[in-house]
């Protein structure tokens, strides 16, 4: 069955709009990753921020009131007019929502602990809902009055490359006729402090497949997808997911579950590793990810590898989010909006890492040839939950 993702709306730390995201990925705009204090504990923080004016959260949705559904609504806002139409056309029971994220509004919750700890009880404007990760899905279908599946999926950082494959799970099923697809997540001391923890992270800004990589920065932002059967600007030509399961934080070292995940969207999208004509990598600057990434991709396309870049430099790591925000960098990619074939650039010191497969890094702005054709975006989280996705060029 032929999926198009029909509509997208953005609210990242490169910009809200076509022509601004493409041309900061293509100059390797790093001027939105900042420095912040309170967010570690105990020194300032560089981190993707998206700092635009959100929506305020309508008053009969007070028990949804926090940041990452502000995020999520500011995204949702070029998505309003499509949503409508199609209420009208396959009615509310036939659209489902299914979102990804990590944080959802726990940061909503720290703020509330810290009250509580002064005055003994919980600030008025708190409610647990806000911080329960089921939230950001039900709040949509809430504030949307939908009536179809509404769910959310948590797989760390995959959670928002896997709602495509929900979605098209949804549409070949026949229980929905559009699935508004997305991910979430927001700045928050719990995540910050959490991978800190695992000294990952980096006080500087990261470099993904350097020698001197030494961890992420964590970003923020949302991305949403209308998905439907059919033709449409950008296809939804593949989708492979894998657990490995190797260790609850590590992936594996080879990269199996990658090459399962990437040779399963392959498959299903009918192409061949050659087909391929740029590869977003997961590309997070550990030790660790990078290391396995290579290789896996170094197994998948062998010396035939596709232009690759990590767009985590230009963004932060936005964790549950990632997958969908990486998904739209590339559903904007095959969108008419790239006249010029614009690729990301690769941002970092420009050393390889001698110890890894050397992979086509785009160092430098970079316009392709000709139309693209295929992408692929990649995202592999803890507990080696891993997800490729392939979108190709419809019809405009």
């Amino acid at each position: 069955m032929t999926i198009a993702i029909t509509h997208a709306g953005f609210c990242t730390p490169l910009g809200q709009d076509a022509h601004t995201i493409l041309q900061a990925l293509y100059q390797g705009d790093v001027q939105h990753m900042v420095r912040r204090s309170q967010l570690l504990f105990d020194r300032d923080a560089i981190v993707g921020e998206v700092n635009v004016a959100l929506p305020t959260i309508p008053a009969a949705f007070k028990q949804y009131d926090c940041r990452n559904n502000a995020l999520m609504l500011k995204a949702f806002e070029s998505l309003a007019a499509p949503l409508a139409a199609a209420i009208a056309k396959y009615g509310a029971d036939r659209i489902g929502v299914v979102i990804g994220t990590s944080t959802s509004g726990i940061a909503k919750g720290e703020q509330a602990l810290k009250y509580h700890q002064q005055h003994g009880c919980f600030p008025d404007d708190y409610h647990y809902v806000q911080q329960e990760l089921g939230s950001s899905a039900l709040f949509l279908r809430d504030y949307l009055q939908l009536s179809g599946p509404a769910y959310t999926v948590s797989t760390a950082c995959s959670s928002s490359a896997k709602v495509f494959a929900s979605g098209q799970r949804l549409l070949d099923s026949g229980l929905c006729d559009m699935v508004l697809v997305g991910g979430v997540d927001s700045l928050s001391q719990l995540t910050l402090n959490g991978f800190d923890a695992l000294e990952s992270i980096s006080d500087s800004l990261c470099n993904p497949f350097s020698p001197q990589r030494n961890g992420i920065n964590i970003g923020e932002g949302a991305a949403l997808f209308t998905l439907e059967r059919g033709r449409g600007p950008v296809l939804l030509a593949g989708c492979g997911e894998s657990a490995d399961a190797y260790h609850i934080s590590a992936p594996h070292p080879q990269g199996d579950g990658a090459v399962a995940a990437i040779e399963q969207a392959l498959s299903q999208a009918g192409l061949a590793p050659a087909d391929i004509d740029y590869v977003n990598l997961h590309g997070t600057a550990t030790m660790q990810n990078d290391a396995m990434e290579s290789h896996a991709m170094l197994r998948v396309f062998g010396e035939q590898l596709p232009k690759c870049s990590s767009t985590k430099p230009l963004t932060g790591h936005a964790l549950g989010a990632a997958g969908a925000i990486e998904a739209a960098f590339c559903w904007l990619l095959l969108s008419s909006s790239n006249a010029e074939h614009y690729l990301p650039r690769h941002r970092w010191n420009g050393e390889a890492d001698p110890q890894l497969p050397r992979l086509p890094l785009l160092s430098e702005p970079y316009r392709h040839h000709q139309p693209l054709q295929h992408l692929m975006s990649n995202s592999f989280a803890f507990g080696g939950s891993n997800v490729s996705l392939i979108f190709s060029r419809g019809t405009m």
